[in-house]
């Protein structure tokens, strides 16, 4: 975890997720993974797997022009049970689609202001993402164990 000298390396949208990550762990007992690639073409800010299984995206916009440049969220659904925006207490929030939830966060916390409506998984996405889920943390966590051999896992 970063201290306070690191977050100047860190870019906006990494300090939301972290923000969004410590909530989510702290409050709702979420395992949450960065920058994950759910498939081909898609890269989430933040996937979270919560205790009963269920499997939340937020995406984490620090700018109006962050958020207008993004094309891909629709995409983003298919892969979740519920899908969030996360952004600073600044952001003009009624730029974003109605029937996604919203968290504000900075980097130390963030809190749900509006719940990311259910639309639960099949079964078999379910065990698919999950699965990615494990592996990419798992692999995460073997990179800051043994940094050399993840090299060649490229």
């Amino acid at each position: 975890m970063p201290d306070d000298r690191q977050f100047d390396q860190m870019m906006p949208g990494q300090l939301l997720a972290r923000g969004v990550c410590r909530h989510l762990r702290q409050a709702h007992g979420f395992a949450c993974v960065e920058e994950l690639v759910p498939t081909r073409g898609l890269r989430v800010d933040v996937m979270a797997l919560g205790p009963k299984g269920e499997i939340w995206v937020v995406e984490c916009k620090s700018s109006r022009a962050d958020f207008q440049s993004d094309h891909k969220w629709g995409g983003y659904l298919d892969w979740c049970d519920r899908f969030f925006w996360a952004v600073d207490a600044n952001f003009p929030a009624d730029l974003l689609p109605e029937g996604t939830g919203l968290i504000i966060a900075d980097a130390y916390d963030g809190e749900i202001i509006r719940m990311g409506p259910e639309t639960r998984l099949a079964a078999a996405r379910r065990k698919v993402t999950t699965r990615t889920f494990a592996r990419h943390a798992a692999m995460r966590l073997h990179m800051v164990r043994d940094p050399g051999v993840s090299e060649a896992w490229g």
